[in-house]
């Protein structure tokens, strides 16, 4: 884990933001969403605003509890947490066929912990896209750290509109973040552009499950949780991002939502009925630990005013998760493997 300690946290909260406006980004964030009143269309038309404060506020709580890679996996029974994350990797990696000598990119790379992994673990070179600068500072400087300056690089932009050649890559590849993307079809066609022909992408997405009923109260609480908590516009259906992939141009090789047969619940390390010391940050106490920890950050002025609501409503989200899960309304490894045709 590669921040460790309590002013570590304290020292990112905000990110790129002025520590002064914090607690105005929150309300702003907050207000766009249902949770608050806030609309979906105002979440999609303002969607680059809405996730870059969305990763300003919640970078460091990610990677003081969860470490590098900010995504869950498909777990088998005896299998840590940390090993679990690295084989969710490696398997999107085998699924690509990638090889060494290789130009992949990762659409929605956070910190660049997956990249990072899948480079070394590929012998590839790897482009994380994003569109967040506090993310980007602190990806090269891990990059640094990790001596993979030379295979795994950083580039600034929005994945609605990438800046790169059309048939650029070999492999493309995103882990939990085009659900971020306020219209799945144009986010794909991106992707299918700068994609070689005959070559694949590779996707784990947020989905709401056939199990959801949005005229369910419940059902739809969970759903505005699950949104607030995580920066996005909407949760779509497994049907509509299969059918978006087409839409855009794919060719569906095959799809699985990894969730309905993991041994172990996705949702476990969030799960407030278990304790574990290996992860002990994401559990239920760990996590009164740390808002207790962050409300005493902000009192003394370690922390800037506000950062006890982003914890607040990162706890929300994870409530939403773990409830989402239980009831199977809701999936974070909806995965698909895809391929561009070699003739259009």
């Amino acid at each position: 884990m590669s921040k460790a300690g309590a002013l570590d946290l304290a020292s990112g909260l905000g990110g790129k933001i002025n520590k002064a406006e914090v607690k105005s980004a929150v309300d702003e964030y907050e207000k766009y969403h249902g949770y608050y009143g806030g609309k979906e269309e105002a979440r999609k038309s303002n969607y680059t605003d809405m996730v870059n404060k969305y990763y300003d506020l919640a970078t460091s709580f990610y990677e003081y509890g969860w470490g590098e890679s900010f995504h869950f996996a498909h777990r088998w029974s005896g299998e840590s947490l940390r090993e679990s994350i690295k084989r969710h990797e490696h398997f999107l990696a085998l699924q690509l066929g990638l090889k060494p000598g290789m130009k992949v990119l990762d659409v929605g790379c956070g910190i660049g912990g997956p990249l990072r992994e899948i480079s070394r673990f590929s012998s590839t070179s790897v482009i994380g896209l994003n569109n967040n600068d506090y993310q980007i500072t602190r990806g090269k400087e891990l990059n640094r750290l990790a001596g993979v300056s030379g295979t795994c690089d950083f580039i600034k932009a929005d994945f609605m509109k990438m800046p790169f050649d059309d048939n650029t890559f070999d492999a493309v590849y995103a882990i939990e973040a085009t659900c971020h993307a306020p219209d799945p079809v144009g986010c794909y066609k991106e992707i299918y552009r700068v994609l070689k022909p005959g070559q694949c992408f590779a996707v784990y997405e947020w989905c709401i499950t056939d199990h959801y009923d949005p005229n369910n109260a419940t059902h739809k609480r969970i759903k505005d949780e699950i949104e607030l908590g995580n920066g996005l516009p909407d949760i779509r259906s497994t049907r509509q991002c299969l059918q978006a992939v087409k839409d855009a141009g794919f060719e569906v090789v095959w799809d699985k939502d990894l969730a309905e047969d993991s041994p172990l619940p996705w949702y476990l390390p969030l799960d407030p009925s278990r304790f574990s010391l290996s992860s002990f940050r994401l559990t239920s106490v760990g996590r009164m630990v740390t808002r207790t920890m962050v409300k005493a950050l902000e009192y003394i002025g370690l922390a800037p005013q506000g950062s006890e609501r982003v914890s607040n409503f990162l706890e929300k989200a994870a409530e939403g998760l773990v409830e989402g899960g239980k009831k199977e309304i809701f999936t974070p490894m909806y995965f698909f493997l895809v391929r561009k045709p070699l003739t259009e």
